[in-house]
């Protein structure tokens, strides 16, 4: 009768093919492999009739075509009479592309489907590493794995990269493991498990893609790095904070008392970068995201969102807005990005029902005045309301300097200055630069500067306000020296 019998062959060994397996050889009259490199394939019944889909392989298609030309292949034979016999290396559900999309499939059609399993590769694997992978492991294919840029995953628990069949594809995902892993670190490689031929390599992750005993059955064991490398190691921490049995200080914060704490570590975190420093910037990025993560860790507490809310909103904003890096929309440059962007935001906008919303509702009032004025005229460029060369903004400068020298009274001086300052952070922002950073540094410059001057006043015995206004300047140009 008309059906689909998915066979798992196991690792290798023929002595590791269940009983239902060998029975299911044994009974039948033809089989059809996804691929004849299997080292069982000797041990078959004789008269057994062998078809394989190797040929699709060796011509150098893309897995996905060949994976779908086999379902195609499988699921027609499957409506014979005869019904088919769909056997697999290991088993037809561990790391088996077809096997589970034939049954997914089959059951839409009405096609019955027998499953054998079989002994996966994961078993011999874990046996020779001498390692039980409960209760935490991840397990990756090796293709997938060699086309991202970062571990999806968390570091800190021991990962499996299956079916890394040759040297090239050793060799990205080394790169891709780099993200995280450093060159020196231990891994093993783990070569035909659950055959006579099974070898375990130890070396470190620079040398994997130099092993000449790389193949269809090479498996990479990556240890895990220290415990507490991993963000979702850290929401643990926050939210052990928070337990009934946590921290009383911070079981008694809420959004509210939290805000000044976001904003003073947001600061100090500018100032790290500022002063360049990796160090200090990694212990200030850290004590951001426990910001973020504890406000997070609250706002689950409370119902209102968690932080998989948070991440999956940026996610899906940063995909939405970038067309020209995970769609097919092609832009010019670095404007044709910035203006794409506006339009975006302005369709949402409409999308969410803020269709009398403006461009500008959107910066953030709590935003530094500099920052704030920078933002406004960014956002307004974006959509063509700037000056058509720098000698407009240099003119304006000109302009408003003379307008400050003209007030003539309190209220005309204040709001001229501020003029002043909004075209000098347009002249900022013509040359690229962030204005809110560069008055930063050159307060900081000046503190300096004026500290050297106080500790040079107390090494002659002076005090700051006794010395003449010369004196100073002399000190301040020696502070510049220096």
């Amino acid at each position: 009768m008309a059906g689909i019998t998915l066979l798992g062959l196991g690792p290798g060994d023929p002595a590791k093919l269940t009983r239902e397996a060998w029975d299911v050889l044994a009974s039948a009259s033809e089989i059809w492999l996804r691929t004849r490199q299997h080292p069982g394939l000797a041990s078959f019944p004789p008269g057994l009739k062998i078809h394989s889909f190797d040929a699709l392989y060796e011509n150098g298609t893309a897995f996905e075509a060949v994976y779908a030309a086999i379902v195609e292949r499988i699921l027609e034979l499957g409506q014979v009479e005869a019904g088919v016999v769909y056997a697999v290396p290991g088993d037809p559900f561990i790391a088996e592309a077809t096997g589970p999309e034939i049954a997914r499939r089959a059951k839409e059609m009405g096609i019955p489907v027998r499953v054998v399993n079989g002994i996966s590769f994961l078993e011999p694997v874990f046996s020779g590493l001498g390692l039980d992978p409960f209760p935490r492991a991840m397990l990756l294919d090796a293709l997938e794995l060699s086309q991202r840029n970062t571990l999806p995953g968390p570091p800190d628990v021991p990962l499996l990269v299956a079916q890394i069949y040759s040297r090239l594809l050793a060799s990205e995902v080394k790169m891709t493991l780099n993200a995280v892993f450093p060159d020196e670190h231990p891994v093993r490689l783990v070569h035909a498990a659950g055959t006579g031929a099974e070898l375990v390599e130890e070396l470190c992750l620079y040398e994997i893609d130099r092993s000449e005993r790389i193949g269809l059955q090479t498996v990479l064991f990556v240890p895990p790095l220290e415990s507490g490398t991993s963000f979702e190691a850290f929401q643990e921490i926050v939210a052990r904070l928070r337990a009934p049995d946590g921290c009383p200080w911070d079981r008694e914060q809420t959004h509210a008392s939290l805000r000044p704490h976001l904003l003073e570590e947001a600061y100090e975190t500018l100032t790290a970068m500022d002063a360049g420093d990796p160090a200090k910037m990694t212990e200030e990025f850290g004590d951001l995201l426990l910001q973020i993560v504890l406000n997070a860790q609250i706002g689950s507490e409370a119902g209102d969102f968690a932080m998989q809310d948070v991440l999956k909103g940026i996610h899906d904003k940063i995909i939405r807005r970038h067309p020209h890096v995970f769609g097919d929309l092609e832009v010019s440059g670095v404007q044709g990005v910035l203006s794409n962007w506006e339009k975006l935001k302005a369709e949402e906008r409409e999308k969410e029902g803020n269709r009398d919303k403006g461009l500008l509702d959107g910066v953030p009032v709590a935003f530094p005045a500099l920052s704030q004025a920078q933002e406004i005229q960014d956002r307004a460029a974006r959509v063509g309301f700037d000056w058509p060369g720098i000698e407009g903004v240099l003119e304006k400068i000109k302009e408003e300097i003379q307008e400050v020298r003209q007030a003539t009274n309190e209220a005309e001086l204040g709001a001229e200055i501020g003029d002043l300052f909004f075209a000098l952070v347009n002249l900022a922002r013509w040359k690229k630069i962030d204005s809110e950073s560069v008055l930063r540094e050159t307060n900081q410059r000046f503190r300096k500067r004026f500290s050297w001057i106080e500790a040079s006043a107390r090494k002659q015995g002076r005090k700051l306000p006794e010395m003449t206004l010369d004196e100073l300047e002399a000190l301040w140009q020696e502070a510049k020296r220096q």
